[in-house]
């Protein structure tokens, strides 16, 4: 990047300033991670629109780390975001008004610049494929009180629900295998406030809580599911995973909507959790994290068994697109994506009851779905270019 380019995206972008932060500290935003070295402060150029911010404390020999700690920003075009590190508490606090104005403008001045580390745009379309829902709205309807999302506090809020033995396990694996057991006992669990999740009965129907807790706006609906994703995803937060599965099984256990009422909202459905999975379930990609230990952004194949609720429900989402008189061609396009992401990454295989597999007909097949293209011209799903 030359230059000028780089003083441009420098002045646009918007900076998270990050000050005192202790060496060794593991530190992420979206989809990149770092270890904190000793002259960090910040990051720089950063793209306007939803973050995901997410870290966690070394102890001084760098084996054992604190519990992930993450919150959710949505910055404005060359704004600046202030945070502090606060010893006692191993907190990134917010300052006072004057203070952060008085950082602002040092910024802007570049004072801080050679101590801010550049956001990597090379993963930027990455993240807006996760996040394209991700609205300000979404964030404020969603995030706890005080914005930080940590799994170490969680187990009051949800040791009483009725867990499968994977969640049980993943349970376990968040909460001991991430940060070291003595750091996740010193969390204050009754400051704890979980966030503002839908609750999904499993009786209702989609319509009603689409109208009832959405106002009716599909995007919303799929901007939690983004939201929970990645704070399951990023911050490690077992409540987000049992949100993000209780919206999943929602949508996927509908039998009419598809084809009918909704066939837009699940067409961006699909695309939407085809690019959750496979940016989570990628066996190739680096990360970003110097010391090579403490988080990791990817899923764990173990969690995604072949007898999870994920296969099963895709199983029967499969053989209903494949048996369906009429479907939208969106619909079907990542409907087929989505089926081999899972056989090719998984290994899953989705037999179906009839001598072909309905996602893939030829083109003189008699038996073949409908394929409708709907009107869409009002369809915008925002997806980075």
């Amino acid at each position: 990047m030359d230059p000028e380019t780089a003083l441009e995206f420098v002045k646009h972008g918007a900076t998270l300033l990050l000050l005192d932060v202790p060496q060794y500290t593991l530190l992420g935003i979206d989809t990149q991670m770092f270890t904190v070295g000793p002259a960090f402060k910040g990051i720089k150029m950063i793209p306007p629109g939803p973050h995901f911010v997410y870290y966690s404390s070394s102890s001084r020999n760098g084996k054992e780390f604190s519990p992930i700690i993450g919150f959710s920003i949505h910055a404005g075009p060359s704004e600046v975001i202030v945070r502090k590190w606060d010893q006692q508490e191993e907190l990134l606090v917010k300052v006072s008004e004057e203070e952060e104005e008085r950082f602002s403008q040092a910024v802007k001045s570049l004072e801080f610049d050679r101590h801010l580390g550049p956001y990597n745009l090379s993963q930027y379309r990455e993240w807006k494929r996760l996040s394209n829902y991700l609205t300000k709205n979404v964030i404020e309807r969603i995030e706890p009180i005080g914005g930080e999302i940590t799994v170490a506090s969680e187990s009051v809020m949800i040791k009483n629900s009725p867990k499968t033995a994977m969640e049980k396990a993943l349970e376990e694996q968040l909460e001991t295998s991430k940060f070291s057991a003595s750091a996740s006992a010193s969390v204050d669990k009754s400051k704890k406030r979980g966030c503002y999740y839908t609750k999904i009965p499993h009786t209702e129907l989609l319509e009603s809580i689409l109208m009832k807790d959405y106002g009716g706006s599909e995007d919303l609906l799929i901007g939690e599911l983004q939201f929970s994703y990645i704070a399951f995803l990023m911050g490690q937060s077992l409540e987000a995973f049992l949100q993000w599965k209780s919206l999943v099984s929602l949508l996927l256990g509908c039998i009419d909507a598809p084809f009918h009422t909704r066939s837009q909202l699940f067409t961006k459905f699909i695309k939407v959790i085809y690019y959750q999975l496979k940016y989570g379930l990628q066996k190739d990609r680096e990360e970003t994290n110097c010391a090579g230990v403490g988080v990791s952004t990817l899923l764990d194949e173990s969690w995604f068994s072949a007898d999870s609720f994920l296969h099963r429900l895709c199983k029967d989402f499969f053989l209903l697109v494949q048996d369906a008189l009429v479907v939208d061609g969106d619909l079907l396009m990542w409907t087929r994506s989505l089926k081999e992401l899972l056989e090719t990454s998984l290994g899953w295989e989705f037999q179906q009851n009839s001598a072909v597999d309905g996602m893939y007909f030829e083109d003189d097949d008699e038996y073949a779905p409908v394929v409708e293209m709907m009107d869409d011209t009002n369809y915008n799903e925002a997806e980075a270019a």
